[in-house]
């Protein structure tokens, strides 16, 4: 069974690699703008379900969007360096959501699910705001952070899927393609 992955995250592929998970990768081009008044539950969901019916291929297309929720507000990718700042000035000192939908697509069928983590971030000095965005790492981030890159220097608490917050949680994508009859990797070994 051919499991395909309907993202351009490098961190999604190398989440699913690590596991030893053969897969396509098949970037699917949607809109992710917000809706006006669209919970972010609602919002993760739909990116996903709408990435995943962007790809068409055999066996299981796997989707998922990831956005950082502060205050019942989106903060999606930063378009340039000061949106990018102005986020992290927001999330300084304070903790925030991170939630994930997934979307998973075959024999004519999908499941979804939403995962949510709770991340706190240190108070940041503007000196380490200057700092940290200037290495170019927020630039394709929801909330302008990468939890495994050099943002982990900040980054005093995550309860919940760490791999949530890199942009898939695991366990629960792992569930939703075992329903779909993918095996896994420690399936194959036993049967092997």
């Amino acid at each position: 069974m051919t499991l395909t992955l309907a993202s351009q995250s490098p961190r999604r592929r190398e989440l699913l690699a690590r596991l030893g998970l053969a897969l396509d990768v098949r970037p699917a081009d949607v809109d992710e703008g917000t809706r006006p008044g669209e919970e972010a539950r609602a919002y993760v969901l739909r990116v996903a379900e709408a990435k995943a019916r962007a790809v068409d291929a055999p066996g299981v297309v796997l989707a998922a969007d990831t956005a950082v929720v502060l205050d019942g507000r989106i903060l999606g990718k930063p378009r340039d360096d000061a949106e990018a700042a102005a986020m992290l000035r927001a999330l300084s000192g304070r903790a925030h959501e991170v939630m994930t939908g997934v979307c998973a697509r075959g024999a004519g069928r999908q499941e979804l699910v939403a995962v949510t983590s709770a991340v706190e971030l240190a108070a940041l000095s503007e000196r380490q705001i200057a700092w940290y965005v200037a290495t170019g790492e927020p630039r394709d981030k929801a909330g302008a952070y990468a939890v495994q890159g050099v943002a982990s220097a900040f980054v005093t608490a995550v309860r919940g899927s760490v791999s949530n917050v890199i942009g898939l949680p695991l366990a629960e994508t792992l569930e939703l393609l075992r329903g779909f009859g993918f095996p896994l990797p420690w399936d194959r070994e036993a049967a092997g």
